[in-house]
């Protein structure tokens, strides 16, 4: 019989594993090092690196390698062998501690926002040893930090971590002062929803567009799109079930408790779910789990597409990150309760929420920000650009009933109903969803929507809990020296009063896609950050400054390098797109307009007086848009010719999304036009009804 989970964990060298492998000595050691209370000494990594290296053999593996997430948004990894010569050139498998601790890859080669020049080429990787160890493709792969010669972040999650850890630290501050003294430490949980597109690879492959830039950018709408609804939660294709089963299989031996499956809304859209956990190994699976989806898919004869709106007019991707708080033994700090009127530790941390959101939107906003998610925010299947709070018409109530004075009544909540018979408990939510919120209370915890699909989750995660971590040391300062617990949960219960009154600008519960939202947004002093490239701005303001480097998350330097970096990659991607388009619209777009344009242009010279009006109207539509394409790509092109001589900064990029996007969209208007009277003899670009429906 077959067993489906026989092999889960089967690829990572777990603290199961450890317990078994490792002398209880060491393993206690390792355990004390996770827990921040030791040092692990190097007697100690040898014994690790020594049990690992023997259960990465038997597995098969044959290298090793520090695997690190670098500001590319992606990972990075060097191999080495585990095999060395001995002193009578005879091979020897070896794996020390130093090997297990430290790697050292070329710093200069990645993003460093001025960090690093080019001739200065250290850095270091170091074993981040509360992310499990694990095996891809025969390599043993050792989750790491990157940083500079000097000790700076090169990386996304050394940041993460110091996040991780502050955000601990405020938490079971207030905890305790709340009267559970027994919490010693607290953990961001975090489930990351992914969504993706799946095209036939022949078709990817046939799309420059595709491959170079990761959507399409012209394409005239299939006649059938989204307008049905039918394809949501609807009948997985054959095809698409058999890699959904080796993604999963894959998964499972990483540990990744993949869980949910799904047709998406738009037709070839998918999304996969895991269990949530612990914040920094989240972001690591999630990372994980986006190269296997791209593998595997590979393996399938597909392309899988992670960029946030691959096709126009139809839904985006995004990756749904949902946060909640837990104690170390367990406790969810965003649990409500069965009366969550008077539960004391839920408001406090609900209200510590909706002010560090109100307090930083702009900082939140920019950690979702990318290239790709401009075209998504603000589009009818994401949340806008504004940053608001959707707390659900209960939660609502009891915090309104509380800035009053007034006890909540639960039973007015008693909306029970009954759609089927002979079901004698049904349970209930005690709110309902807003789809169109970007940050919205689900039950026992946040769901922030904004972020992009393709997007690595470390800085949104960074920002929440450091934004958390703010928030609460500052209530904590307010309830610390008060004696009695009775008078602390009053001081609370003032303290919660105060940020709802000082804060509820920050909620909404209508409709974030409505044009009112907008002008009521304005009216009530919330940012619109339109583009990505501007809300990178926020990075070397003097709050968001003092925030990071308060809580020893960043240094200016450091941040001062993210606004960069990031800045230097949204120019460097609409540069990108440019020669994309200029170069198929030369080589693929107008010869295939010219040489339909030259088929009716014959067929009408052979008619001569008794050509039809058909092909008289097909030559001048034909030969007024190859103008309009011609026209409009030398205008992009000088356009953009002028904005690329101008310095790396957010002034130049802003430029180039006010003034070069729109010259793009108005070339793909003309090109649109044209594929959709275009003949398949003539033009020969995947369409999206080929690509959409493929499978």
């Amino acid at each position: 019989m077959e067993k489906p989970f026989e092999n889960f964990g089967s690829m990572v060298f777990n603290e199961t594993e450890m317990r078994e492998r490792l002398p209880k000595p060491v393993y206690s050691q390792w355990k004390k090092t996770v827990c921040n209370e030791s040092l692990l000494d190097r007697q100690t990594a040898d014994a690790i690196a020594h049990a690992m290296k023997r259960w990465a053999l038997e597995k098969g593996a044959t290298h090793y390698t520090h695997w690190f997430q670098p500001m590319t948004g992606g990972t990075a990894e060097k191999h080495d062998a585990f095999i060395d010569p001995d002193e009578n050139n005879e091979p020897l498998t070896h794996f020390s501690g130093k090997n297990l601790i430290k790697g050292e890859p070329d710093a200069s080669s990645f993003p460093s926002g001025g960090l690093r020049a080019t001739f200065e080429a250290r850095g270091y990787t170091y074993w981040d040893v509360t992310s499990p160890v694990f095996i891809r493709d025969n390599v043993l792969c050792i989750p790491t930090v990157f940083v500079s010669y000097n000790g700076e972040s090169l990386d996304k999650k050394d940041p993460l971590l110091k996040s991780v850890k502050a955000m601990s630290h405020a938490a079971t501050r207030v905890v305790n002062l709340l009267g559970d003294k027994d919490v010693r430490s607290c953990n961001a949980s975090v489930g990351l929803e992914q969504e993706y597109f799946l095209i036939d690879r022949a078709a990817f492959e046939a799309r420059r567009d595709l491959k170079l830039t990761g959507r399409t950018l012209f394409g005239a709408p299939a006649p059938k799109a989204q307008e049905l609804d039918d394809h949501y939660f609807g009948s997985i294709p054959v095809r698409v079930s058999a890699f959904m089963k080796d993604v999963n299989e894959e998964l499972w031996k990483l540990g990744i408790y993949s869980k949910t499956e799904h047709n998406e809304v738009a037709p070839g859209q998918f999304e996969i779910a895991p269990v949530f956990t612990e914040c920094n190994i989240a972001v690591d699976q999630n990372q994980l789990m986006m190269d296997v989806l791209r593998k595997t898919a590979e393996k399938h004869g597909l392309a899988c597409l992670l960029y946030e709106k691959p096709f126009e007019g139809i839904n985006g991707s995004g990756k749904h990150n949902n946060y909640s708080i837990i104690t170390d033994n367990g406790q969810n700090l965003f649990s409500p309760g069965e009366k969550p009127s008077e539960n004391v530790r839920f408001l406090v941390f609900v209200c510590a929420f909706i002010k560090a959101v109100n307090t930083y939107p702009e900082l939140l906003r920019m950690s979702a920000s990318c290239a790709g998610n401009d075209h998504r925010l603000g589009a009818n299947e994401a949340p806008p650009a504004i940053v608001s709070i959707y707390l659900g018409e209960y939660i609502e109530r009891i915090l309104t009933d509380l800035v009053k004075g007034k006890k909540t009544d639960v039973t007015k909540d008693a909306r029970e109903f009954s759609p089927i018979s002979g079901l004698s408990y049904i349970p209930r939510d005690n709110n309902d969803r807003n789809r169109t919120s970007p940050v919205a209370f689900t039950g026992n915890k946040f769901e922030f929507r904004m972020l992009g699909s393709s997007m690595s989750a470390s800085m949104t995660n960074t920002v929440l809990n450091s934004i958390m971590a703010k928030t609460l040391n500052d209530i904590a300062a307010e309830l610390e020296g008060i004696k009695y617990l009775q008078d602390v949960r009053a001081k609370a219960l003032d303290i919660c009063r105060t940020i709802l009154q000082e804060n509820n600008k920050i909620l909404f519960s209508g409709d974030g896609y409505s044009e009112s939202w907008i002008r009521e947004a304005e009216r009530r002093g919330l940012p619109n950050i339109r583009s990505s490239v501007e809300s990178y701005r926020i990075l070397d303001r003097a709050d968001t400054v003092a925030l990071l480097t308060g809580l020893g998350v960043y240094t200016k330097t450091e941040l001062a390098a993210r606004k960069a970096i990031y800045t230097e990659e949204y120019i460097h991607k609409i540069g990108i797109e440019v020669r994309t388009l200029t170069k198929m619209i030369n080589e693929e777009v107008l010869p295939a307009m010219t040489e339909e344009l030259t088929f009716y242009s014959n067929a009408y010279n052979a008619a001569g007086n008794a050509a039809p009006a058909y092909i008289k109207d097909r030559i001048t539509g034909i030969s007024g848009l190859i103008d309009q394409v011609y026209n409009g790509l030398d205008h992009l092109n000088k356009v953009y010719a002028s904005k690329a001589k101008k310095p790396m900064s957010t002034e130049t990029g802003i430029e180039l999304y006010n003034e070069v996007c729109p010259l793009m969209d108005e070339i793909r208007v003309f090109i649109n036009e044209y594929e959709s009277i275009a003949s398949d003899r003539f033009y020969h670009i995947p369409s999206y009804e080929d690509m959409l429906f493929g499978l």
